[in-house]
Formats: structure tokens, C-alpha cells, sequence
């Protein structure tokens, strides 16, 4: 990877991805951007509109509409297009029509000579992220997706807020499908160095000594139920936000930049992104959302958490889901 430049080439110019190149911009990600999109012209103008700001970026950042060829010099392509799915149609008639989206995006980038790093966003994340390794023929470590990175971002969030601490000092993730078979290993989840569920446990002691009920809003009335209601709301919020807005595309903008960073700077960061697992949870050749060490080379290691019986049933059935819909696609 150059040292010199990072340079960022984006596919799919729609909210997602204009949210994430705006994002880019303001956290001064990286320092070229080019934009590539079917629609040349849609391309060129959202150039031109962040252009227009650099004026007042903390960064000068070279951004333009440019074409697959200049993948080849990228050190990532990130991969934000897609079609939405028709009224009636199944998920696997969708799954087919990106495939063949992505036909038409992966060869023409790895024919460019582009010897980087993929970062896949289109939904279903997890597969397109597998199909874009199959057709691009990469090592997996090189190809990843957003997976449930921004499901876990929501996670903390949600946590944070009821325990009134900083989203920054909740450690848990969530893993697997980033859909409806995601899940929370709550055995894993800690504010600082403080189990949760030991939390729960000891207050869970105190109102069967006491007979009191357990509250809310504070560190020691955090309850079960309270966690499980959190990881509803975690799995729901895509749905809730579709429903008010139509779309998703800030929170995974802000996503894609953390990843992005986290390559271009070389940090072996813990992100919970989709990777292939190689026997990794008793898991082979399938992508799901996991933690991982995130650097320059893309996905150095996979982590294994100590998941108990319960979770690691719950992530194989989320695997399995996902095998399922990977199978035909191709």
C-alpha cells in the first residue's frame, strides 16, 4: 500500500454511498476519491457538490467522476451499488439480480489491475460480500464486508443510553447475519472491564433480598429483560427508520469510513465486519459478521470469542441462513 496517497475508489454513487463519501470528506478519510456510477453524469455532480466544499474541509482531498480504470492505483474499492427488490420478488431473485450487478462491477476492477482491498456495503451484505470474493477470485482477507459493523454501533448506542455511559466504553458486538438471525452474545458484553450480565446477576440478587422491583437508567437497575428488549431494537431499527425515511445511509456511511480508516491507517482495529470464516466457530467458507482485526492488509485475523453453548448454536443458525441463500446464486 502507498504511504504517499490513500486513495479510495467508490462504486454506486445512491444515498449510501454518497452518505459514506460524505463522510469521508469530513473526517478527512483519505486523500483522493473517485466516483463511479452508471449514471456518468449523477457522478460528476455529486464530485462536483463535495468539491464545492473543500473550502471548508480540514483536508484537501482530490475527488472526481472517474471510470473502472482508475481502480487500478486504488488501495480500496468500496462497493455501495445495487438493485432494490421489486414488489412480489424473493430474496433469491434479488440475490441473482445484484449477482449480476456485481458481474458487471468486479471485472471490470480487477481487469484494471486494481491489487487492493474490497469493502462491500449492498444488502445482503453477507452474500454480496462472498459473491465479490467468488468472482473476484481475491484472498478472503482482502475482501470484507460492513456486516454487522453498524448493527453493533447501534448496539452501544442503545446500551449507552440506558446505562447513561459513553457508547465509546460499551464493549459488545453483535454477530452473524447482519438481518434477522443476528444475535448478541451477551456473555461477551462488558462497560469497561465490568460484565454485563455479572451486573445483572447482582442486581438481580439485590431484589430478591430486598423485594424491590428493578429500575431503569442506571448501571445497577439493568435487568434480562431490559437486554433482550435492546437487542429487539438493535435487529428492528432498519425497519423503523425504512418506515419513517424509506432508507438507511448515515449510520452506514459513518460505518464504512470507521472500516476505511481502519485499513488506509494501518490500525489492526477489533471491528465487527463480514469476513470469511476457515474453521473459525466450527465454521468453513461462509462470511458472517464477526470481530475482527482490521489493518492494511484488510482482515488480519478473525477473533474467536468464548461464546457459550447457547450463542454458538445461535450463530451456526445464523451461518446456516446464510449458506442457504448463497446456494444457487451463482
Amino acid at each position: 500500500m502507498r504511504i504517499d496517497k490513500r486513495k479510495v475508489a467508490l462504486v454506486g454513487c445512491g444515498m449510501v454511498g454518497m452518505s459514506y463519501a460524505y463522510s469521508l470528506l469530513n473526517q478527512n478519510a483519505c486523500d483522493e476519491l473517485v466516483l463511479i456510477d452508471v449514471n456518468e453524469k449523477k457522478a460528476m455532480g455529486e464530485a462536483m457538490d463535495l468539491n464545492h466544499g473543500l473550502a471548508f474541509a480540514g483536508l484537501n482531498m482530490e475527488i472526481y467522476a472517474g471510470e473502472y480504470r482508475d481502480c487500478r492505483d486504488a488501495d480500496l474499492v468500496v462497493i455501495c451499488a445495487g438493485v432494490a427488490q421489486k414488489p412480489g420478488e424473493t430474496r433469491l431473485d434479488l440475490l441473482k439480480r445484484n449477482a449480476a450487478v456485481f458481474r458487471s462491477i468486479i471485472e471490470p476492477v480487477t481487469s484494471s489491475g486494481f491489487n487492493g482491498i474490497f469493502l462491500v456495503a449492498t444488502n445482503p451484505v453477507d452474500v454480496m460480500t462472498r459473491i465479490t470474493c467468488a468472482l473476484s477470485g481475491f484472498n478472503p482477507r482482502r475482501v470484507l464486508g460492513s456486516g454487522t459493523a453498524l448493527d453493533t454501533a447501534r448496539l452501544r448506542y442503545l446500551l449507552g443510553q440506558y446505562l447513561r455511559v459513553d457508547p465509546k466504553n460499551v464493549h459488545a458486538y453483535v454477530m452473524g447475519e447482519h438481518g434477522d438471525s443476528e444475535f448478541v452474545p451477551w456473555s461477551q458484553a462488558m462497560v469497561a472491564t465490568q460484565p454485563i450480565l455479572k451486573i445483572c446477576g447482582e442486581r438481580e440478587s439485590e431484589n430478591r433480598i430486598s423485594g424491590e422491583g428493578v429500575g431503569g437508567g442506571t448501571v445497577s437497575g439493568i435487568c434480562r429483560e431490559t437486554l433482550q428488549e435492546i437487542a429487539e431494537q438493535v435487529k428492528g431499527a432498519a425497519y423503523q427508520i425504512i418506515d419513517a425515511k424509506q432508507a438507511t445511509y448515515y449510520g452506514i456511511g459513518m460505518a464504512l469510513t470507521r472500516i476505511t480508516r481502519a485499513v488506509l491507517g494501518d490500525e489492526n482495529s477489533v471491528l465487527t465486519v463480514s469476513a470469511m470464516l476457515r474453521g473459525e466457530y466450527g465454521q468453513r467458507e461462509v462470511f458472517a459478521g464477526v470481530p475482527c482485526v482490521i489493518n492494511g492488509n484488510g482482515v488480519r485475523r478473525v477473533l474467536e470469542l468464548n461464546l457459550t453453548e447457547e450463542e454458538l448454536e445461535m450463530f451456526s443458525s445464523s451461518c446456516r441462513t446464510l449458506q442457504e441463500s448463497f446456494e444457487g446464486v451463482l
